[in-house]
């Protein structure tokens, strides 16, 4: 068992690598990335190679075998550079990964993981359609039993790496409508007969994380690629979400802190009336609020990666420490945007592309109103 004094000094080396290949792999091609709506599958690669791809996967999977404090400081710090790509990190690892780490199968496990870990495969999950967002029971994508496969139809959209994952969880109704154990979790390979990638999304941020719709039409998938027991895709599904609002809360750190760090640095070499721009009182006061709003949500954020490496219950820490972190992410990014001024209008500076990413954060697994329900719920139990 790893003293304090050695968990503090992992962290802060794993975030120096992060930071470092975020520097040099992703920095120089962020707004080449984002103009063209690029999906850089060759980074994911390189990624993989570095173990930010498999960080909770045990090493046993060929994963880096980290907790969650380890997991935060990577999308955190990936995502101070370039939020799409930390989007990216974070479905990889925390939901179609991390699906098949739970709820799959020895075989399963080890055939999926190892190739998943490493960055040879990207991962998708499928729950969202385009008629059934949060109201997911009401889902029409369906499973029909035939013999030794189950016979999918239906569209899923909102998919991240919808078009270009190699494989995808996907959750579809095998039972009654408004049944939360009539829907079944399946693994899909992309090039199955019947699956096909439908519409990309044109979206205002998050540009170079590929959100695209994946389309079931007679998708013949065999009884072997079903994760768990038939009839509980939904449950899991909820379970994997508590980990997934981690993923965002640490997402919208690292976008807040990219936005703040920026604010600074130009606080501190504009020059208006004589002196910087940060020796007045309403732009420190502005930098006052951000830097507590961000020490807050990382707080938050921290506080549910203990509870979920602890195998606590953390529902409630989960949707509080994505409401908070997903807000805040907003609201920094724009006082950055302020910061700059005019100049925080322009694709010259990065302010705009903080401002443009965060949004997602408050509608992604569970928008802020659901995690208000969420959070609701649990204090009245």
């Amino acid at each position: 068992m790893k003293t304090s004094q050695e968990q503090i000094d992992n962290l802060r080396l794993i975030r120096q690598s992060a930071k470092d290949f975020a520097e040099t792999h992703i920095r120089p091609y962020v707004m080449e990335w984002d103009e063209s709506q690029f999906f850089p599958m060759e980074l994911f690669h390189r990624m993989g190679q570095h173990g930010f791809l498999g960080v909770l996967v045990p090493e046993v999977y060929g994963g880096a075998g980290l907790g969650y404090q380890e997991y935060i400081t990577v999308v955190d710090e990936i995502s101070k550079v370039c939020g799409s790509i930390g989007l990216s990190v974070a479905a990889h690892n925390s939901l179609c990964t991390n699906h098949i780490l739970s709820f799959g199968n020895e075989m399963q496990k080890q055939h999926y993981l190892p190739l998943l870990a490493s960055g040879q495969w990207i991962g998708a999950w499928g729950l969202t359609e385009p008629n059934t967002g949060s109201d997911a029971m009401r889902m029409q994508c369906t499973a029909v039993r035939d013999g030794d496969f189950w016979v999918l139809n239906g569209t899923k959209s909102w998919i991240t790496h919808g078009k270009s994952g190699h494989v995808a969880v996907v959750i579809a109704r095998t039972g009654d409508l408004l049944d939360s154990r009539g829907m079944t979790a399946f693994v899909v390979e992309r090039g199955t007969p019947g699956l096909h990638a439908g519409k990309k999304e044109n979206k205002l941020g998050m540009r170079a994380s590929e959100t695209a719709e994946m389309i079931f039409d007679h998708c013949r998938v065999p009884i072997g690629q079903v994760l768990g027991v038939e009839g509980e895709g939904f449950i899991q599904a909820m379970k994997i979400l508590d980990g997934g609002r981690i993923s965002i809360a640490s997402l919208s750190l690292g976008i807040a802190k990219g936005a703040y760090e920026a604010s600074v640095q130009y606080a501190k070499e504009r020059h208006q009336f004589g002196q910087p721009i940060a020796q007045f009182q309403g732009i420190s006061f502005k930098l006052a609020d951000m830097a507590t709003k961000i020490e807050a949500a990382e707080l938050l954020t921290r506080q549910a990666g203990t509870m979920k490496d602890a195998n606590e219950k953390c529902t409630k820490q989960a949707a509080m420490a994505k409401y908070y972190a997903s807000e805040i992410a907003v609201q920094v990014s724009t006082d950055a945007v302020q910061v700059f001024g005019g100049y925080g209008y322009t694709k010259d500076f990065p302010v705009e592309k903080f401002y443009r990413d965060a949004k997602l954060c408050t509608i992604g697994e569970g928008t802020s109103e659901i995690q208000k329900l969420v959070i609701a719920r649990e204090a009245l139990r």
